[in-house]
C-alpha cells in the first residue's frame, strides 16, 4: 500500500497529490508516467509525474476531478493509503541543449510541464513557460516555475493576467519574443496540444507533445492506447508518451477519445456516494 503525504485541490477542479512510492521516486525522469489505482476495484490511471524527491521517497502529480475514479481519488486525504502505484513508465522526455525553449502548460500540464522546464534549465537552455488557463483563478504553482525559468507568460482567455488569448495565440506569443525559439513542449489536454501544434507547424519550429489516450496497462500489452504518428501506429504508453506534434493524426486520437465519454458523465449525473 502506498501512503498518501497530501492530496489537496490547488484550483477548482485541479487537485495535487503526493504519495509515498519510493521505486518510483528512485527511477523518476522527466515526462514520464505511473498508473495509479484509488481502489482495489478500480480503474488503473495514467498520471504524468509532476515533481519527486528520490530521498523522501515521494511523488507528486497534478489530476483533474473529470470522471468516477478521479472524484474518487479526489476524497482521499492524508496518511490514507492507495493499493497501487506502479512506474516509471514511459520513456523520459529527451532533454539536450536546444537553445531556447518554450514549454507551454495548461490545467493539469501546468503541473507536469515543471520537472521537464526544470530539466531544460539545467541542461543550460533558456527557458520561457507559458501558463495558458480561461482566467488567472484557475492558475498555479507560479512561483516554482518562475523559480526555474527564464521568463513566465501568462496568458488568459479572460485578460485577468498576462496576455488575453489562448493556445490560439501562441504564434503571435512566439513571434514578440525577443529570442528565437528552438523548440516548443506542450503539455495539457489533447486539444491545447493539438492546436498549439498547428500554431508552430507555419514557424517551423520542433514541437513536442505529451499525448493524453486511452490506457489499460500501460506497458505495451493491451494496445488500447495506439496512435498515428507519421503515418505509422506506435503504442503512447511505451513509444512514447512523447511524439512530434507535427507528425500525430490528431483527428483520429480525438475520435478515439471519445469511445467512453458516455460512461464517463455517468457518474457525473448521480447523487448515490461513490
Amino acid at each position: 500500500m502506498f501512503k498518501i503525504i497530501e492530496n489537496r485541490m490547488v484550483v477548482p477542479n485541479v487537485h495535487v497529490m503526493t504519495v509515498q512510492a519510493p521505486d518510483v521516486a528512485k527511477g523518476a525522469k522527466p515526462g514520464q508516467f505511473a498508473i495509479f489505482r484509488p481502489e482495489e476495484d478500480g480503474e488503473r490511471i495514467p498520471l504524468t509525474l509532476a515533481d519527486w524527491n528520490a530521498e523522501a521517497g515521494t511523488v507528486t502529480v497534478v489530476y483533474l476531478n473529470v470522471g468516477r475514479s478521479t472524484a474518487k481519488l479526489a476524497t482521499l486525504k492524508a496518511e490514507q493509503t492507495l493499493p497501487t502505484v506502479v512506474g516509471p513508465l514511459g520513456k523520459p522526455m529527451e532533454i539536450d541543449r536546444y537553445g531556447s525553449v518554450l514549454c507551454v502548460g495548461g490545467c493539469y500540464g501546468i503541473g507536469s510541464i515543471y520537472p521537464i522546464a526544470r530539466a531544460l534549465k539545467e541542461a543550460g537552455n533558456t527557458v520561457v513557460c507559458v501558463l495558458e488557463a480561461r482566467s488567472s483563478f484557475l492558475l498555479y504553482w507560479q512561483e516554482k516555475l518562475s523559480s526555474i525559468a527564464d521568463r513566465v507568460i501568462y496568458l488568459t482567455r479572460d485578460g485577468t493576467r498576462g496576455k488575453r488569448g489562448h493556445i490560439g495565440s501562441l504564434a503571435e506569443v512566439i513571434r514578440t519574443l525577443p529570442m528565437r525559439i528552438d523548440r516548443v513542449i506542450l503539455n495539457g489536454c489533447n486539444y491545447l496540444m493539438m492546436r498549439g501544434s498547428q500554431e508552430t507547424l507555419p514557424l517551423k519550429i520542433k514541437t513536442m507533445v505529451t499525448l493524453n489516450t486511452l490506457m489499460i496497462d500501460g506497458t505495451g500489452m493491451c494496445g488500447v492506447c495506439r496512435v498515428t504518428v507519421n503515418s505509422e501506429t506506435k503504442f503512447a504508453c511505451v513509444d512514447g508518451p512523447h511524439f512530434d506534434g507535427h507528425q500525430v493524426d490528431w483527428a483520429e486520437l480525438t475520435q478515439r477519445r471519445k469511445a467512453y465519454l458516455p460512461e464517463e458523465v455517468i457518474p457525473l449525473r448521480t447523487t448515490r456516494p461513490l
